[in-house]
């Protein structure tokens, strides 16, 4: 028997508490801490699972952050373990009659003099890092720019210390596809703004077949350079686009085309390697957050010092981006509520609405969501995920909201429309801006991008001291009882700075753990 029960209940109206000690709690363990002090356990609970803090009648609600995550299919005493198999999950709120704009923020004062060492670019955005990127039109070359890059990397990186390093940006579009269709422009402007990162610094350096759909005239038309196009001395002209075409009649066999890519890519390392970190202001900072391999304190302790850091960066000037449709869904009325217009809350209920569509037409409805992992960590279904995923979100006005694939052009807290699936999720928010990400997880995820740094962030302590190697910050410290969500959260808010200045690398690149791209394409393949 454990020595010391431990459970976190999250709202006063809560009729269940989370099993917080390593390894769960036995039958027959006394509860000691309110609420349920002097309750006696029936079953064995798993840490993070939940325990029912009073009888819960067929058909009641289960309330965990004072909302029914569903209603109990039996009578549930006192003391039993409460899982997925003994909750019907409830319908999802309609989209209709929702509270738009309604909300009334407490105004927080400015949050000034934070500042971070970053690369200014030509459009006047910031990168973290500083990384020569090469673009593909068409999945066909990425064997090609591989072994190149390989070359760049051993026979060119050394000569231009300032060079963080080379990326070769591949996906598995191009051809093949419904070019036309009017779904394809999500994957076609998500490829042409990833170009456009700015970790990137306005070197766009693209590599194509030929025959592709996908032609490098359609993936950068003229003028998507022009923001980048006065760089030092030359001309306010409109910056050609860099293409090497692998059909064309000059490349004489194999290493022609890899002599070509390493020739070219020299003259963007000559110029990116000439480039040099300054001091700008936090609000240069675009931070994409996300979670993955969720467990029942993400909701508890690193997604609630994300929320805090959140509101901290917006505070500071900063954009943030928060995305997961799916797992937002269930809070649609929260959000459309902090809509800081209706304008902003009708945006969001048409992305919603247009994701309602997109899984109907796969046979597929939110709680497809939730996964084995999910579930062993404790989240019974995409309700009580949703609940611990939205508060990453802090408490500030949703400012804009951007489609699938489409470029931020606003400060503040934003809801960048992606899918849940973390890669997806990671190569959209990189299309939005994004130059740094922070990436919260409970059943741990090796995850990382080559293109931006990934702060990793545990919700356990055990998970922490497992993957100390992996994972960049501890929250669990908060549900031990040894930090708060806002120690944790200004710690962490200090961490991105060091990270964004170069003074500090994730564990994922250290490690060099990196994910391939992987685009969200809702059109149909050929």
């Amino acid at each position: 028997m454990t020595a010391v029960a431990h459970t976190i209940r999250m709202h006063a109206a809560d009729n269940v508490a989370i099993v917080g000690n390593d390894g769960g709690l036995d039958a027959g363990t006394t509860l000691i801490n309110d609420p349920g002090a002097g309750l006696v356990l029936r079953d064995r609970v798993p840490q993070g699972h939940k325990v029912a803090l009073v009888d819960i009648p067929a058909g009641a609600p289960v309330l965990r952050y004072g909302v029914p995550i569903g209603q109990a299919l039996k009578h549930i005493e006192a003391g039993c373990w409460v899982h997925e198999r003994l909750l019907q999950m409830p319908d999802a709120r309609g989209l209709v009659d929702l509270p738009m704009a309604t909300a009334t923020p407490v105004p927080q004062p400015p949050l000034t003099g934070h500042t971070f060492e970053g690369f200014r670019n030509a459009d006047g955005s910031v990168g973290t890092r500083n990384i020569l990127a090469i673009t593909q039109t068409v999945q066909c070359v990425a064997g090609v720019v591989d072994f190149a890059v390989q070359r760049i990397r051993s026979e060119l990186l050394p000569r231009y210390p300032q060079v963080d390093g080379v990326v070769s940006l591949a996906h598995g579009y191009g051809c093949g596809v419904a070019i036309d269709a009017p779904d394809a422009v999500v994957p076609i402007r998500t490829l042409r703004n990833i170009s456009l990162n700015p970790n990137f610094g306005g070197e766009v350096m693209v590599v194509s077949l030929g025959c592709e759909k996908l032609q490098p005239e359609r993936l950068l038309p003229p003028g998507s350079l022009r923001s980048f196009q006065i760089r030092d001395d030359r001309a306010a002209a409109e910056a050609s686009l860099d293409v090497t075409c692998l059909q064309d009649d000059a490349h004489i066999g194999f290493m022609s085309m890899v002599d070509s890519i390493v020739r070219q890519a020299d003259v963007h390392l000559q110029r990116l390697n000439a480039r040099r970190r300054t001091t700008v202001p936090a609000s240069e900072l675009v931070v994409g957050v996300q979670c993955g391999g969720s467990d029942a304190f993400s909701g508890v302790t690193a997604n609630p010092a994300v929320g805090f850091c959140t509101d901290l960066l917006v505070r500071a000037g900063a954009s943030v981006l928060f995305s997961e449709t799916t797992e937002v869904r269930d809070g649609i009325a929260q959000l459309t509520a902090r809509a800081a217009t209706t304008e902003v809350a009708q945006a969001l209920v048409r992305e919603v609405a247009w994701y309602d569509a997109y899984l109907q037409r796969g046979g597929a409805d939110r709680s497809a969501n939730t996964t084995p992992g999910n579930k062993a960590g404790g989240l019974s279904n995409i309700v009580e995920k949703a609940m611990g995923s939205i508060v990453k979100s802090g408490s500030a006005p949703i400012s804009a909201v951007l489609a699938p694939g489409e470029k931020l052009r606003s400060k503040g807290l934003v809801y960048n429309a992606t899918p849940a699936s973390d890669f997806i999720c990671g190569t959209l928010q990189l299309a939005a801006g994004m130059n740094l990400h922070v990436f919260t997880t409970g059943r741990g995820t090796p995850y990382g991008l080559a293109e931006v740094p990934v702060v990793k962030v545990a919700t356990r302590t055990d998970l922490a001291r497992r993957w100390h190697d992996l994972m960049d910050l501890n929250a669990g410290t908060i549900a031990d009882g040894t930090q708060t969500i806002e120690q944790v959260g200004w710690q962490l808010f200090h961490l991105l700075l060091d990270m964004a200045s170069g003074r500090q690398r994730t564990w994922a690149e250290r490690w060099k753990l990196h994910n391939a791209l992987v685009l969200f394409n809702p059109a149909p393949v050929t």
